[in-house]
């Protein structure tokens, strides 16, 4: 196709989109997704098209190609709000709040330069937006022409009327509570469209499909959850029940429409995708299956911080990803109006949502009333939730509107399969090992943070070094843990057994942090781990003697647990009370019979602080939202709530592919970070990714991965920095 004004560029290098093509595929995307969520198409698509005509701009299409950027900010979208005057009165509140919000908060912006922030020196914000008007006006018009808009001529005495109209509108929308779909909408066609190109109207033909899910009403005497009914008049689920008793498939089944399936841990994520994609691929051939790569970006500005939510791409038919990003809509970060679009009266799977603090397990609570507010089909699978947790969950949902699930007692009989041994020092577990692998057993080695990972598979590798040892946490480039994951698996590209570690017949060790806690489908002979939380520690468990056969009903395998931390900075990032306490409810040198569990996790987890929570969230207990609209929460309050790892990086040396790399090679370099690490590292503020921050070469080894006390910047290599 010809792009009109081929000159007017929409992105700068390497991208050099040019605006009329960006305009025309955000606009495909906005009528796509304003056809699914019930709202005026047409107007949705002429929002999209203004959106960013403001880029026409000579000062925009200058800065593009800038070597260094002005102080004095310039926002396309102000200037995309001049041309108001060539559409009817009517149509301008949906117009102003796709175009004037789409990135930033009008008011309070991290970065002040939200259009009320800027409009505090208002001749001169007017004044630099408005420089050269009747040189740039024109490429505008010609531009709108071609998407059929009637065209005449605007004064300068008429764009400022525009302008001034925007000020006041917005003025009088933050007094206002609540979100702007608008706005969502628009957020969610304009990142589609970004991120996917040329490629853009392709995956607009997958998008909002509903998956064909018979799949998973497949029967085993071996999987008990096979076997109960799933079908009923309930909205909600809520299902208890063992490791390995066909959670997955039961949740799958209560499903009726597009699936959003969320987990705690990246690695498990990315095992459940590759499980979801490979069930139900043979039926759907061209379903959309997304895995939500990022937990979100982080913009860093001297002292402030903005938390960003990557909500992939619009309309999956299933999309798999973190509680962090669903709870970003109770908090009101930046982007959770384009999630509300995204989810909002879709199926929701909450699978073993961990609940290892106060906080986290008030989040889920936050999580499962914002999910009901907005009408969807919530559906928890859980081996380890505290009763106190689960009646309020079944509270705010309603008792008469939940089909609650468990396994009987027999039943539970028969995924009894570990013997707890508590062992009081790592020299006994080094001699248990020794043990292990002359008798050919497969060792699972799990910590509670990667830098004791990182020391024990030294250790372990220098003491066995005949014997294969894989190192996996999550402090790898993506592109390194893909890789090793499959070698964890022992899995080949079209999922037959290769031999190596999981499905290997000989002794292995494999080392890891919480990452392999849920999803990963992996049975090994005995585990060593670090004392944690008991639902953490139960979800370990079940990597343990996990095949079942008829045959291995009643066979036990062996658990050694360390003993807790002495203090409160080893116990990170746990809590030593709660450790303590699951400790004490292990059994020791005995069966860990599943018919206790429900009764130890009880004696553990004995309340819940709701309240720290509802202070921070924008939707409130009574369905209410207090946030101002067109604005969202600037502050990175999960960041500060929870211990997450939320901050992307990449390696130096990988930074000047990464400009150049497409949306999946940008996934494959990034490495996930808390932010207390790399805070003091220079951060890529290109307009590129997840803005991630700069980790020097020195600080990772695709063996071990990011070495935390290399990460400063003294360690950066002088010759990038001289390039």
């Amino acid at each position: 196709m010809q792009w009109v004004c081929s000159h007017i560029k929409a992105k700068g290098y390497p991208e050099e989109t040019t605006l009329h093509e960006h305009l025309l595929l955000v606009g495909n995307v906005a009528e796509k997704i304003a056809i699914y969520s019930n709202i005026n198409p047409q107007i949705a698509r002429l929002g999209a098209i203004l959106h960013d005509i403001g880029k026409t701009s000579t000062v925009f299409q200058q800065r593009l190609t800038a070597k260094k950027k002005p102080v004095t900010p310039f926002r396309h979208e102000i200037a995309s709000c001049f041309f108001l005057a060539l559409f009817d009165n009517e149509l301008h509140p949906a117009l102003i709040e796709m175009i004037i919000a789409h990135h930033k908060s009008v008011s309070e912006d991290a970065r002040r330069k939200g259009i009320l922030d800027l409009n505090e020196d208002r001749d001169n914000t007017f004044e630099l937006h408005s420089k050269e008007w009747e040189l740039w006006k024109n490429d505008a018009f010609v531009i709108l022409s071609a998407f059929g808009i009637a065209i005449r001529d605007i004064s300068i005495e008429e764009a400022q009327v525009s302008y001034d109209a925007v000020i006041a509108y917005c003025e009088n929308a933050v007094l206002e509570r609540g979100y702007s779909e608008w706005r969502g909408l628009l957020m969610a066609a304009d990142h589609f469209a970004s991120a996917l190109s040329g490629k853009t109207d392709d995956y607009l033909e997958r998008i909002f499909k509903q998956p064909k899910l018979d799949f998973y009403n497949r029967r085993h005497e071996l999987y008990p959850l096979s076997l109960k009914n799933a079908a009923s008049e309930k909205k909600h689920t809520m299902v208890v029940a063992s490791t390995g008793a066909g959670k997955t498939d039961f949740l799958f089944r209560r499903c009726k429409g597009r699936v959003f399936y969320a987990l705690p841990f990246q690695a498990s994520i990315n095992a459940m995708y590759k499980r979801v994609k490979n069930d139900l691929s043979p039926a759907n051939p061209d379903l959309d299956i997304r895995l939500l790569h990022a937990a979100s970006k982080i913009v860093s500005e001297g002292k402030s911080r903005e938390e960003k939510i990557i909500q992939g791409h619009v309309g999956a038919s299933v999309k798999v990803l973190t509680p962090h990003q669903i709870a970003a809509i109770a908090f009101g970060t930046n982007g959770y109006e384009a999630m509300i679009m995204d989810i909002k009266g879709c199926d929701v799977i909450l699978d073993e949502i961990h609940t290892y603090t106060e906080v986290t397990r008030a989040i889920v609570l936050k999580i499962v009333q914002v999910l009901k507010h907005l009408g969807c089909n919530i559906h928890v699978g859980t081996a380890t939730m505290p009763k106190l947790l689960y009646n309020r969950i079944v509270d705010l949902l309603g008792q008469e509107n939940v089909l609650e699930v468990q396994l009987e007692e027999n039943e539970q009989e028969q995924f009894n399969r570990h013997i707890i041994h508590k062992i009081d020092r790592w020299e006994i577990a080094a001699e248990v090992i020794a043990q292990s692998i002359n008798e050919q057993k497969k060792v699972l080695v799990v910590c509670n943070r990667v830098k004791s990972a990182q020391e024990k598979y030294t250790r372990f590798k220098r003491l066995f070094p005949e014997t294969p040892i894989l190192l996996i946490h999550s402090r790898f480039t993506k592109g390194d843990r893909d890789e090793k994951e499959r070698l964890l698996l022992g899995l080949s590209e079209d999922g037959k057994p290769n031999g190596h570690f999981n499905s290997s017949t000989e002794a292995c060790i494999v080392v890891a942090t919480q990452v392999v806690e849920v999803s990963l489908d992996l049975s090994f002979d005995l585990m060593i781990t670090e004392a944690a939380p008991l639902d953490s520690l139960i979800q370990r468990f079940g990597r343990v003697n996990r095949k079942r056969t008829k045959e291995t009903i009643g066979t036990y395998k062996p658990i050694y647990v360390l003993p807790p931390p002495e203090n409160d900075k080893e116990a990170k990032p746990y809590d030593i009370e709660l450790i303590n306490r699951s400790y004490d409810v292990l059994p020791n040198n005995d069966v860990l019979e599943e018919k206790s569990l429900q009764r130890r996790i009880d004696d553990v987890f004995t309340e819940i602080d709701f309240l720290t929570i509802e202070e921070h969230s924008v939707f409130k207990q009574t369905g209410k939202w207090s946030i101002d609209k067109l604005t969202h929460n600037s502050k990175a309050i999960l960041l500060e709530l929870l211990d997450i790892d939320s901050v992307s990086c990449i390696l130096e040396a990988d930074r000047e592919a990464y400009v150049q790399a497409n949306y999946e090679d940008r996934y494959k370099m990034e490495i996930h970070a808390r932010y207390y690490i790399v805070k003091s590292l220079e951060q890529f503020k290109g307009e590129y990714g997840s803005s991630p921050f700069i980790l020097p070469d020195k600080a990772y080894s695709s063996e071990l991965g990011l070495i935390e006390d290399l990460a400063k910047p003294e360690n950066y290599d002088l010759e990038y920095s001289f390039l």
